[in-house]
């Protein structure tokens, strides 16, 4: 039995996935990659800080987390609405008692409702990165490229509005983007976006736009809500990923990223909040431990690089 021609003749045949955005890079051949004061493993908390409208949009889809039963949904709409009341404040004083600056990923409604959220945000000195402008503000490729370069703008702009500065980072609801996404992120002045899991190490694409990957299966969502583990659980999870990459990183050469999305109204929770803090001390507690920014990342990947 031959083989189909139109197999052979296959326009994205080469190394890698089906496309050109960036050069396959497998691990064993990447550069060694050295963070500040030679520490070995990163460890990057993004904290997803998001605001749902009570009806949620399907197009392109809806994004996850958002109202389930009929409308209005006020058991999931309060439970989202707790994040920002009290799960998120409990996540700043955890961060305070071990010195860890964090990404925040903030939908531009946060800013617009909630300044004084923004407020101590910076005042603690954790950064912003832009996450789209509410919970219905999806991406696909379904969505005209001109709507997608306006919902980009708005965000941004919206949040360089309510804190002085420019995010230099980008979230995608759900990670989800189109074929447009990476250019245009690009062209609205984007220094790095968190969407594509496919590396522990940050990487450039083509485009100069830079991916610094944000771990889906260590996530509080996915361990503790879809997966219907323990906080205990996920915390021996982290530790048990970061004891790895450092091991990795001694035996290998350079530092490792050990990067954690978290949820305010997931791990804010009374009953997980002991855990979390004490997950956030073993961290501390290893010598090795980098807490880092998006940003801190970004500027180590391209101090490197030059």
């Amino acid at each position: 039995m031959s083989l189909d021609p139109t197999y052979l003749e296959y326009p994205r045949r080469a190394l890698g996935y089906d496309h050109a955005l960036y050069p396959y890079a497998p691990l064993p051949r990447r550069a060694p990659l050295a963070w500040p004061d030679g520490r070995r493993v990163a460890v990057w908390f993004t904290v997803s800080l998001e605001w749902f409208p009570i009806t949620p949009s399907d197009t392109p889809f809806r994004a996850p987390g958002h109202m389930q039963t009929a409308y209005p949904d006020y058991r999931h709409y309060t439970s989202r609405e707790y994040g920002t009341r009290m799960g998120f404040y409990r996540l700043l004083d955890a961060f305070d008692k071990v010195g860890a600056k964090v990404s925040v990923a903030v939908n531009a409604a946060i800013a617009q409702r909630y300044p004084q959220i923004i407020a101590d945000i910076l005042g603690a000195g954790h950064e912003i990165i832009a996450h789209s402008t509410d919970m219905n503000g999806t991406i696909a490729s379904t969505l005209p490229v001109e709507q997608e370069r306006a919902l980009i703008e708005q965000s941004l702009a919206t949040l360089e509005e309510a804190t002085g500065r420019r995010p230099r980072g980008w979230h995608s609801i759900a990670r989800s983007q189109s074929f447009a996404t990476l250019d245009l992120l690009k062209e609205a002045g984007v220094d790095y976006c968190v969407d594509w899991a496919n590396d522990e190490m940050p990487f450039a694409f083509n485009n100069g736009l830079v991916n610094i990957p944000l771990n889906h299966e260590l996530s509080d969502r996915q361990i503790i809500n879809v997966q219907q583990q323990s906080v205990d659980s996920y915390a021996q999870q982290v530790l048990d990923a970061h004891d790895w990459l450092n091991a990795e990183a001694q035996a290998q050469g350079g530092g490792r990223m050990l990067p954690l999305h978290i949820t305010p109204y997931i791990i804010g929770l009374p009953y997980r909040m002991d855990t979390f803090e004490r997950l956030l001390a073993d961290l501390a507690a290893r010598p090795d431990t980098w807490f880092a920014r998006g940003c801190d990342i970004f500027d180590a990947f391209a101090a490197n690089q030059g």
